[in-house]
């Protein structure tokens, strides 16, 4: 079949790209011609029209909300969720070039690690006058209690990124080295599938490398590094971390536990995962806190997201940190300076890839030259981790003086010396993004990954590329409100299909486990997600008799309201900021364990919680609320059907719903404490049947009107009512026979524990009781025996 020809490059795409004159182009060459790797994707956008490429644009967008992509901006106020800042137009890199990156990076990568291996290890770089000492000694990045460990699997380092910028000649260079605990992998993940719905068309794509492969070594490497019988995880400093989403979505990708310090705990040597079994041992950690704080035993005492005794871990051999702490040392600004003779000397040969010329103003020569040549530097904190965009207060410092001349510019460098660093003001390549409907260039780094398996390392044929707001280096980080884009790798011809799926035809996955914590958090969930549906049903019956009488001291409003009051309830407004409470805490409880939560099921309870907030801004009591609420009720009960009925029955769903159930029972018992009640008000009766939303049922059960007796039989003893206390405790012990045990037995092979006995003796009273027998007493005792339910429950699967 003979293929159409292509369409020639529109005039008026490029007619208006003007690169920076004196800075590299990605796009065109120096002679203004395109590169040949861009032709085939200039063609197909030149084909779109502007109404086209909007569409695909908002497709991509789409996606990145959908699933519920995002980064964490901090600022002077509270921290902010943003949308993922992707620039649709990826970064065009040809095969052959590619290959060239990864050789020099794969040289550096070895470089890394034998420096950071000889600084916790013989020091003979320090020694023989390579590294200045206090470099390392008051570096806070070198940890002092890992020297002398020796890693269990024999190296420091198994992922690394590189940050690589093109100079105004055309060749690569390194920015920055990222080892502490490199992020953005995930991301160029999504990186990758949103730019994918953007450009579909299969040509060009064809011929762009696949991300699954490099996922599907690393994965292997640390399924052989982890060791028989023992468990892989990530370690997350928690949600409120900046790259929070992206720990979460590499765990359910790569198929990991996530883990949070208090997880783990460490016995005789051994790091053990707390989870609702018991302990559970570890053997591969993939940190994604830095080092400092993974042990607060041993390293920094005020840290709290770490696990005492880690240290001592890894010291006695049992676990594998990726990567061991300490090794954030080789970030180190001032380090820069010396890598290229260390490279001579440990390598014997010269760097392939330079990094960015760096002079340390510890030296007297050095630091003359920095002086000399300020107008052209950025001047910075010797030891800081940062990369050079990344404007520091020390930079801001050398900002102010590097206009001036003299005495006041060496002074300042003469004072602060060693602590100081100077490196080269970077000319960086542009590459093209889309901006008010046609192509612009701005400035770009390229962040590249790699990962170490057991034939070396490898890297992703790809990654993200940092693209600059405007034509300042500075604004690239995101923080500064620059974007990412994807980078695509170009081979000569089509490239075949790879997915991180198993070659083999069936092979399905050990069980997982369920840390403690996130037992917790999902039961939690169920019983915040339960307690606002009681609310809104509460607030709906209130509006709805407002409307209907007008009077705020109707008998049937004033034990509403008295209830609500209760409850913290209290209509002061037509929507409660109690309201919006209950749903931010079930938000709170649902991030702790979005790894283990559906993309849909987070955006769902993220409309919720938006729903309430534009409502309660614009409804008025009575009818107008009632609607509202209404509202409310259906957005609700579609994110516990899709929560329930799509989320895989495993452990975790069971303590969801238990929650779901428990809360449900004791909502049904205050309510009917409240309006079945001996001395309640006429038609409370038929508010409790209302709240229970058994109105219907009521009418097909009984022959006559409701009354205390026909109420408390259908919203307490009814089996059959999934709004009865007797269903929710029947469900809660169904539930709980499927749930681990301690000692590893089903509850049908061990002795009843002591939340069996109290859910049966629940289960069993109801059952024979009679319904004249529940007096407002019995409904208290009953109530209370149910409180007691979740020390329980905590005592057994969450301590």
């Amino acid at each position: 079949m003979t293929r159409a020809a292509p369409h020639p490059p529109r005039p008026g795409l490029l007619a208006d790209y003007a690169p920076i004159p004196g800075v590299a182009d990605e796009l065109l060459d120096p002679t203004g011609q395109m590169r040949p790797v861009w032709a085939p994707f200039i063609r197909q956008l030149s084909a779109l029209t502007g109404e086209e490429v909007s569409r695909r644009l908002a497709r991509g967008a789409q996606y990145l909300r959908d699933a519920g992509v995002y980064f964490r901006l901090y600022s002077g106020g509270p921290t902010q969720d943003r949308d993922w800042p992707l620039s649709p137009v990826p970064v065009m890199i040809d095969d052959a070039e590619w290959q060239e990156i990864c050789a020099g990076l794969r040289q550096r990568a070895e470089l890394l690690e034998a420096v950071v291996a000889d600084l916790y290890g013989p020091a003979r770089l320090v020694e023989d006058g390579h590294l200045p000492a206090e470099l390392v000694a008051e570096n806070p990045q070198w940890l002092r209690p890992m020297v002398g460990v020796q890693p269990r699997s024999g190296h420091w380092l198994h992922h690394l990124a590189f940050e690589i910028g093109r100079s105004p000649d055309g060749s690569f260079f390194v920015l920055g080295d990222r080892a502490q605990a490199p992020s953005g992998a995930g991301f160029a993940l999504e990186n990758r599938m949103a730019t994918t719905r953007i450009f579909s068309d299969p040509f060009p794509r064809a011929n762009v490398r696949r991300l699954a492969g490099f996922f599907r070594a690393f994965q292997t490497a640390m399924t052989d590094l982890s060791g028989s019988g023992r468990r892989m995880a990530i370690l997350t400093p928690g949600p409120n971390n900046d790259t929070y989403f992206e720990h979460t979505y590499i765990a359910r990708y790569l198929g990991l536990t996530l883990l949070e310090g208090d997880d783990l705990i460490v016995e005789n040597g051994q790091a053990m995962v707390r989870t609702v079994r018991g302990l559970e041992p570890l053997g591969l950690l993939w940190r994604r806190i830095d080092g400092e704080f993974c042990d607060p035993l041993e390293l920094n005492d005020t840290s709290q997201i770490g696990t005492p005794g880690l240290i001592g871990a890894l010291r006695q051999g049992s676990l594998t940190l990726i990567n061991a702490p300490g090794s954030g040392v080789l970030e180190t600004r001032a380090f820069m300076a010396f890598y290229p003779r260390i490279a001579e000397t440990l390598l014997g040969e010269a760097l392939k890839m330079p990094n960015i010329a760096t002079w340390w103003c510890g030296q007297p020569k050095e630091r003359a030259y920095v002086a000399e040549h300020a107008a052209r530097m950025m001047i910075g904190g010797a030891l800081e981790t940062a990369l050079p965009f990344a404007v520091d207060a020390d930079a801001a410092a050398g900002d102010a003086l590097r206009g001036q001349t003299g005495g006041a510019l060496e002074d300042w460098l003469a004072r602060q010396a060693g602590a100081l660093v100077g490196q080269e003001a970077v000319t960086l390549s542009t590459t093209p993004v889309w901006a008010d409907g046609r192509l612009v260039p701005r400035p770009m780094t390229i962040r590249v990954f790699a990962a170490r398996t057991a034939e070396g390392w490898t890297f992703m044929p790809g990654g993200y590329a940092r693209i600059g707001k405007s034509d300042h280096a500075s604004a690239l980080a995101m923080q500064a409100g620059g974007s990412v884009a994807d980078v695509w790798v170009i081979a000569k011809g089509p490239v075949p299909a790879d997915t991180l799926v198993s070659r083999n035809a069936f092979e399905r996955a050990p069980p997982g486990i369920l840390p403690a914590r996130a037992a917790d958090n999902l039961y939690w969930l169920g019983r915040y997600v339960e307690r606002a549906e009681g609310a809104i049903r509460l607030l709906r019956a209130w509006h709805l008799r407002l409307a209907e009488t007008g009077d705020p001291a109707e008998p049937r409003l004033m034990a509403l309201h008295g209830h609500m009051a209760g409850l913290g309830l209290a209509p002061d407004k037509p929507i409660p900021d109690t309201l919006a409470s209950l749903i931010e805490a079930a938000r709170s409880a649902a991030a702790q364990v979005r790894d283990r939560f559906s993309p849909d099921g987070w955006t769902a309870l993220a409309d919720l919680a938006k729903s309430v907030e534009t409502l309660s801004q614009k409804v008025t009591p009575g009818d107008d609320a009632a609607q509202a609420m209404s509202v409310l009720l259906r957005k609700i009960s579609g994110f516990t059907g899709l929560v329930h009925d799509n989320m895989y029955h495993f452990a975790g769903w069971h303590f969801l719903s238990m929650g779901r159930a428990q809360e449900r029972a004791d909502n049904t018992l205050r309510l009917v404490q409240a309006f079945a009640a001996p001395d309640a008000v006429p038609g409370a009766l038929e508010i409790a049947i209302e709240l229970g939303d058994s109105v219907m049922t009521h009418q097909r059960r009984y022959r006559f009107g409701p009354s205390r007796e026909t109420v408390l039989d259908l919203l307490v003893q009814d089996g059959q009512n999934p709004r009865a206390v007797l269903y929710q405790i029947t469900e809660m012990r169904d539930h709980l026979a499927r749930l681990p045990r301690r000692d590893g037995a089903g509850n049908g092979g061990a002795g009843l524990s002591d939340l069996d006995r109290r859910l049966l003796t629940l289960e069993t009273d109801l059952q024979v009781a009679l319904p004249g027998a529940l007096d407002p007493d019995a409904l208290v005792d009953l109530r209370a025996r149910l409180g007691g339910v979740f020390d329980l429950l905590q005592s057994q699967f969450f301590r």
